[in-house]
C-alpha cells in the first residue's frame, strides 16, 4: 500500500464538507471518484495532495504522515494534474513537461542530459513528441491534457492525482487519454486516483471506485460492486430504471400516455426505433423480447408496455396471449426487421395476426408520423 487516509475530514475555512474518509491506494491500480457536481471530489483530491489544508485526520504516503514531509519529498512521490488552466508565457510544450523535473534539479532548475531524456520519454508516452516545439497556449484542450499528463509522468511519481482529466475533451480524446493512463499505470507500476464525470467510462478504467455524496463516502469498492442500478441511481438521485448496468448508460424517461404503436423487435433492431419515439414523445409497446436480448435493455426503460420472456425459455402461451391483446389495442405495428427463428416464432405469428386485423405494418417510425399527419 503506497497511500492511505485515516478518518480524514476535508472542507473549507474550517467547515467540514466530507468526514471520515478512509481510503488506500495500491500500485498498479486506478481509483476513481464519482458523484454529483459539487459533491466534494475535487476537494478530496486537493486535500490529499496538500493544495488544501485538511481539517482533521491523517494522510500517509508510504506510512509517512504527509504533513511531516517536505514539499520536495512529496513531489518525488506524488504528482498532480488539476482542472485549473495554467498560465504560461512563451513556453514550449517541452518546457512545460520539463517542469516536472523540478524536484530533482539544482537550485537553478538546470536540466541534465538524463532529465532531457526523461522529458522526451514522457512526451512519447502520451504521443506528443511532435508537439515539443509548440507554444503551449496554442494547443487544443486535448493536446493540453496530454502535455500536462506528460509533465506529471516526467516527475516520475509513485502516485498520480488527476482532477477530471477528461473535462473539455471529445470522445476520441477521452478514450485516448484514458488508454494512455491505463497503459502507464501497468508499465510504470504507479497508483492513480482521479475524478471522472463519465460513469460509462469509469467501470472500464477503474480498479476501485469511490462514490462521493453528501458529507460521506457513500460506497467504496471494485466496479462490479459499485455499478449496479440501485447504487448509481441513489448516488445521482435518478428515477428507478434510469441507469442501465449492462450498458453503463443513462436512459431518458419513457413517455406517458396510451401506447398506439406495437414494435416487434429483437437482436438490437428495436433500439433505434425506441429512441426516435422517445424523442418524439410517443409511447409504445414492444415484444416479444427475451431478458438477455439487447433490445430489452433499452425497452425496459423507454417502453410503456414490454412483453418479455425469461432467457433460453420457449415463449409461453400466456405471454403470447398478453402480447396479442397488446397488438389488438394498437393502431400501428412496426416490423423492426428482426430475424424470425424457432425461439421467437411467436413474433412471426404476431405479424400475421396484425395483417388479419388490418393493422398497418410499417418498417420505420417516419412512415407512421406521416400517416398520423
Amino acid at each position: 500500500m503506497i497511500f492511505e487516509t485515516k478518518n480524514l475530514n476535508v472542507g473549507y475555512n474550517g467547515k467540514v464538507l466530507i468526514h471520515n474518509i478512509n481510503i488506500h491506494l495500491e500500485k498498479g491500480q486506478i481509483t476513481t471518484l464519482i458523484g454529483p457536481n459539487g459533491s466534494g471530489k475535487s476537494t478530496i483530491l486537493k486535500t490529499i495532495s496538500k493544495f488544501l489544508e485538511k481539517i482533521a485526520g491523517t494522510v500517509y504516503i508510504e506510512r509517512n504522515e504527509i504533513n511531516s514531509m517536505s514539499n520536495k519529498k512529496i513531489a518525488e512521490k506524488l504528482s498532480v494534474v488539476l482542472t485549473e488552466r495554467i498560465s504560461t508565457e512563451y513556453m514550449t510544450c517541452e518546457d512545460i513537461v520539463g517542469l516536472g523535473r523540478y524536484p530533482y534539479t539544482n537550485n537553478f532548475g538546470t536540466l541534465t542530459e538524463e532529465d532531457r531524456i526523461i522529458v522526451k520519454d514522457s512526451l512519447e508516452k502520451v504521443n506528443a513528441w511532435d508537439l515539443k516545439d509548440r507554444d503551449f497556449n496554442t494547443l487544443s484542450d486535448g493536446q493540453r491534457q496530454r502535455i500536462l499528463l506528460a509533465r506529471a509522468i516526467c516527475q516520475q511519481p509513485e502516485i498520480l492525482v488527476l482532477d477530471e482529466p477528461t473535462s473539455f475533451l471529445d470522445i476520441h480524446h477521452k478514450i485516448e487519454l484514458l488508454a494512455i493512463l491505463q497503459k502507464m499505470v501497468k508499465e510504470n507500476n504507479i497508483a492513480v486516483i482521479m475524478s471522472l464525470h463519465e460513469i460509462d467510462l469509469a467501470p472500464k478504467i477503474s480498479d476501485m471506485v469511490i462514490c462521493v455524496k453528501g458529507d460521506t463516502i457513500m460506497q467504496y469498492g471494485p466496479p462490479e460492486k459499485i455499478f449496479k442500478e440501485n447504487i448509481i441511481e441513489e448516488l445521482y438521485d435518478l428515477e428507478r430504471g434510469r441507469y442501465n448496468m449492462l450498458f453503463g448508460s443513462i436512459e431518458l424517461p419513457c413517455n406517458e400516455g396510451k401506447p398506439e404503436i406495437f414494435i416487434i423487435a429483437g437482436n438490437g433492431c428495436g433500439i433505434p426505433l425506441y429512441r426516435v419515439l422517445q424523442k418524439e414523445g410517443i409511447p409504445f409497446r414492444t415484444g416479444i423480447l427475451y431478458e438477455n436480448d439487447i433490445d430489452y435493455q433499452v425497452a425496459a426503460a423507454l417502453g410503456s408496455e414490454v412483453f418479455v420472456e425469461k432467457a433460453f425459455s420457449p415463449i409461453s402461451d400466456y405471454l403470447y396471449k398478453q402480447a396479442y391483446e397488446g397488438l389488438k389495442n394498437s393502431k400501428y405495428v412496426i416490423d423492426a426487421g428482426t430475424q424470425i427463428g424457432e425461439f421467437n416464432s411467436a413474433n412471426g405469428k404476431l405479424l400475421e395476426e396484425a395483417e388479419k386485423l388490418n393493422i398497418p405494418i410499417y418498417k420505420n417510425v417516419q412512415c407512421i408520423l406521416k400517416a398520423k399527419h
